[in-house]
This record gives structure tokens, C-alpha cells and sequence, in this order.
């Protein structure tokens, strides 16, 4: 009677036990799917709508500035000089990046995205987000300045070939790359100097500026060009900047990663770094 009394206590321990291991692996398995489920969305991330955010406010300052320095000069008897619409641009562009580089890396150019993200310095998945916030920066700017200088002599403040197209894709291509190179240079190699990053990306936009704005316009940015164009609904030649600064900047980033020189895996090469990162811990060594 003992006996049989002490193998059914025995089976229901083995019954509780096997039950309460279930329990176990099913709660497991709720908690393992209700955190899988709360991982913020990228969509939704706080952080990441401070990135956009920043991109848009970046971009529209930019080519607020860079481009009301245009419309100023052709109404004010050119007031402002070519040279200081050189500068403007140079300016503009070293101010928000020393503004919102360490927010969301002061991209401002679709194609420096696009290229970042070939090298794997950048997210895929963020790209189209980054490139509409871009566009979108663009066209608010664009919008602005139509609004405010809206007269019978209304001036295109966008891009357009002042010789042929080849001449234009071929010079767009060449400065975009120049100023791919040098952003690649500066923000993503820890030995630079981050804190110059800032002058010297506006530096070389200063000096694209100076010698091919004459001839293309100096767009070295998709959406430079197309947030003009969509405002005053002129895309002539729009294809050349559509295309040409995203195939420079894709050279230019290669073109560095083929003469950066270093003694780590390739594997951690390809990992992510910005000039603010590098600057940091340069400092606290």
C-alpha cells in the first residue's frame, strides 16, 4: 500500500515538474515575442525623427542661404558678387554641419547618404527616410524664396547647363566625387582632424562653386536641384543631377577607401564613425 501510494506521489511530482517546465518555456516564449514586438520601429524612433528632423532644418537652411545669396544678387545689381555666392555656400554648409553634424551626421546631399550606406557607413534602411527629409528641406527653401521674391522677372534659383549636358555631367561628376572624397576623408577616418571637418567640407563646396558654377551650377547635390525644379516646375537637364552626383559621390568614397591605410580587419573598417565621434576620443586620450 506504501508502495503504490509512494509511485503516485512519485508521478505527480514528474507530472508537476514536466507542467511547470512548460509554464516555464511558455512564458519564455511570450516574453521573447512581447519584447520582439516592442522594439521601437525605426519609423518610430524618438531619435530617429530628431535625425530627420535635424536633415530637414539643415537642408532648408542651406539652401536658403546658398540660394537667396543667388536671387539677391540678380535683383540688387548683383550686390552680393559671384565670389560672395561662392562664400555663401561655403559658409552655410560649414555652419550646419558644426550645427547638427553630431545630431544626425549633416548630410544634407542624397548622394553622400547613398554613398555613406555603399560603405557601409551608413544604414540601408535609413536611406529613403534621410533622402526625403532632404528633398523635403529642399523644396520648403525653394518655396520660401519664391514666395519672397515673387515678381514679373522671376529668377530660377535651381541648376541648369550653361554649355552642353556632357560638359555638365562630366564637371558634376568631378566635384561631386572632389567633395566626396574629402568628406570621407574628414568624418570617417579617425586619424583626421575632426574639428576641422566643418571647414574643410565648406572649403572645397567654396572652391567647386568658384570655378563650376559658371558652367553647371555647382549642384554636387540631388536635391539642390529638384527641390527648385518641383517650385518653379523647370527640369531641364534635371537628369544630369539626378545622376552625375550620385555616381561622384559613390567614386569619391571608394576612390578614399582604396588609399585609407590601416592595420585593422576589414570588418572593422567598415564600421561606422563620425568626425565627433573620432574628436571625443581623441581628446580624452
Amino acid at each position: 500500500m506504501l508502495s503504490n501510494s509512494a509511485s503516485v506521489v512519485v508521478a505527480i511530482v514528474k507530472v508537476m515538474a514536466e507542467i511547470s517546465e512548460l509554464t516555464v518555456k511558455d512564458e519564455e516564449a511570450n516574453h521573447n515575442s512581447l519584447k520582439n514586438n516592442q522594439e521601437p520601429c525605426i519609423c518610430f524612433s524618438i531619435s530617429f525623427i530628431q535625425k530627420l528632423l535635424a536633415e530637414v532644418l539643415g537642408t532648408y537652411f542651406m539652401i536658403f542661404a546658398g540660394c537667396a545669396s543667388v536671387v539677391v544678387n540678380l535683383d540688387k545689381e548683383k550686390v552680393v558678387t559671384f565670389p560672395g555666392i561662392c562664400t555663401t555656400w561655403g559658409l552655410v554648409v560649414m555652419v550646419m554641419i558644426y550645427s547638427v553634424g553630431h545630431i544626425s551626421g549633416a548630410h544634407f546631399n542624397p548622394a553622400v547618404t547613398v554613398a555613406f550606406a555603399t560603405t557601409k557607413r551608413f544604414p540601408w534602411k535609413q536611406v529613403p527616410a534621410y533622402i526625403i527629409a532632404q528633398v523635403l528641406g529642399s523644396t520648403l527653401a525653394s518655396g520660401t524664396l519664391r514666395l519672397m521674391f515673387n515678381s514679373k522677372h522671376s529668377h530660377f534659383i535651381g541648376t541648369m547647363p550653361s554649355g552642353s549636358d556632357m560638359q555638365s555631367f562630366v564637371i558634376e561628376f568631378i566635384i561631386t566625387s572632389s567633395l566626396m572624397f574629402v568628406v570621407s576623408g574628414v568624418a570617417t577616418d579617425n586619424r583626421a582632424i575632426g574639428e576641422l571637418a566643418g571647414i574643410a567640407v565648406g572649403a572645397v563646396v567654396l572652391l567647386n562653386v568658384l570655378f563650376a558654377g559658371p558652367i553647371s551650377g555647382a549642384s554636387m547635390n540631388p536635391a539642390r536641384s529638384l527641390g527648385p525644379a518641383i517650385v518653379y516646375n523647370q527640369y531641364k537637364g534635371l537628369w544630369i543631377y539626378l545622376s552625375a552626383p550620385f555616381l561622384g559621390a559613390l567614386s569619391g568614397a571608394w576612390v578614399y577607401n582604396l588609399i585609407r591605410f590601416t592595420d585593422k580587419p576589414l570588418r572593422e573598417i567598415s564600421k561606422s564613425s563620425s568626425f565627433l565621434k573620432s574628436s571625443r576620443r581623441n581628446s580624452s586620450n
